[in-house]
């Protein structure tokens, strides 16, 4: 037996589904017959197809914030950075506010 099985519950929480244009080219042979009088000849000349399709992704909120920061990189802009534990903060200016707590 096959049972239909649905997709959307096999994602994570975070996933969303998204729908995309997409455009695709492809190649395919198409027979042109040439006749020249009485004698027939058939080429098969490639010829390219342009199919518009409709696509859907999947796309989870890590993903994008992997693509986010990939093209922050791209742009030029420097790597954001993840806050760690404030022990080497203190560690670093004792001066500070967080130091004297």
């Amino acid at each position: 037996e096959i049972q239909d099985i649905d997709v959307t519950a096999l994602q994570p929480p975070d996933c969303r589904e998204e729908t995309y244009p997409c455009t695709r080219m492809y190649s395919v042979h198409r027979p042109i017959k040439r006749c020249i009088h009485s004698l027939c000849l058939y080429s098969l000349p490639r010829v390219y197809v342009i199919n518009k399709e409709i696509c859907v992704r999947t796309v989870c909120q890590q993903d994008e914030i992997l693509l986010a920061e990939l093209c922050r990189e791209k742009s030029g802009w420097p790597k954001r950075q993840k806050r760690t534990t404030r022990k080497r903060c203190r560690r670093g200016n004792p001066k500070t506010w967080a130091n004297k707590a």
